[in-house]
C-alpha cells in the first residue's frame, strides 16, 4: 500500500530525513518510534502534504500512485489521512459541517452521491458515541475550547467517519489520560481490517499496549535505524534509545 524509498527531507536548509526506506502492506499496524528530532512527525507530514517540507531524493508511493506528484486534497480523496498532534481550531466551523463535507468530497471521489441526510446523522452519532463525546460536540466549532483529550478523541472521530485507506497518527496519545487512550485506542483498532494500514507515530509504548502493531520501526537521524515486531517496544521500553543510536553508529 505504502512504498517509501530513499527519501531525503530537508526543513528551512536541514537535512531531517536522510534516505529513509518503509514498506507498509494493507491490513498492516506500523509503529514508528524514536527519540526527539530523529524525523518520525516530518514522516507523516509529507506523506500527508504538509507545507514547509522539501523532499530532495527518493520516492512516496500509494497503491502505485507517486504521493509527491498529488496535491494535499488528491491525497485525501485518494484515502490518506492525517491525525494531528496538534490538532488546530477552526472557528466558525461546526465540527458537524466539517465532517458532512469531508465525507461527501470523499464519496464524490469514488464515484459515489451524497450522503442522504438521515443516514449521514446516524452515522455520525453512532461513531461520537463509540468516541464517548457529547452529541453536543457536533454542533461546536471545530475543536473551539476543546481540551486536549477532547481534540484527539475529535481527530479519530474523523477518521471513523471517513474511513481512510491511510491513517496516520501523529502522537495522537500525548496529552491523554489512561481513560481518553482507552477510548482512542478502541477508536483505531475499530478500525483495523485486511483493506486499511495504519502508521502510528508514538513516543510511548504505553499506546501500543492498547493498539498492537505488526511492526516497530526505530528512527534515528532520519533513517529506520531498528525493526521488529512489538517485542521491541517493550525492549525499548526498559532500555532506552541509546542503545540503537549506538548501533546505528557503529
Amino acid at each position: 500500500m505504502l512504498e517509501v524509498k530513499n527519501l531525503h527531507v530537508t526543513v528551512e536548509g536541514k537535512a531531517i530525513l536522510k534516505g529513509l526506506d518503509l514498506t507498509v502492506n494493507a491490513g498492516e499496524v506500523h509503529a514508528i518510534m524514536g527519540p526527539n528530532g530523529a524525523g518520525k512527525s516530518t514522516l507523516s507530514a509529507v506523506i500527508a502534504g504538509k507545507d514547509g517540507y522539501e523532499v530532495t531524493q527518493g520516492s512516496i508511493l500509494f497503491e502505485g500512485r507517486d504521493v509527491l506528484e498529488m496535491e494535499i486534497e488528491e491525497r485525501a480523496r485518494a484515502g490518506l489521512l492525517l491525525g494531528f498532534q496538534y490538532p488546530i481550531e477552526i472557528p466558525g466551523v461546526k465540527n458537524i459541517y466539517l465532517l458532512k463535507a469531508a465525507l461527501n468530497a470523499a464519496r464524490a471521489a469514488r464515484g459515489e452521491g451524497e450522503i442522504p441526510a438521515p443516514e449521514f446523522m446516524k452515522l455520525v452519532r453512532e461513531k461520537s458515541a463509540e468516541m464517548k463525546m457529547d452529541p453536543s460536540f457536533l454542533q461546536r466549532a471545530v475543536n473551539e475550547g476543546f481540551s486536549g483529550g477532547e481534540k484527539k478523541r475529535n481527530e479519530i472521530l474523523q477518521m471513523l467517519v471517513l474511513q481512510p485507506k491511510l491513517a496516520m497518527l501523529d502522537e495522537i496519545d500525548s496529552g491523554l489520560d489512561i481513560d481518553a487512550m482507552k477510548v482512542v485506542a478502541q477508536g483505531v483498532n475499530s478500525l483495523r481490517n485486511a483493506d486499511r494500514a495504519i502508521l502510528l507515530v508514538t513516543h510511548y509504548q504505553r499506546l501500543l499496549n492498547h493498539i498492537e502493531p505488526d511492526r516497530v520501526h526505530v528512527l534515528v537521524d532520519g533513517r529506520i535505524a531498528k525493526s521488529g515486531d512489538k517485542s521491541l517496544a517493550l525492549e525499548l521500553e526498559s532500555r532506552g534509545y541509546d542503545w540503537v543510536v549506538e548501533e546505528s553508529a557503529a
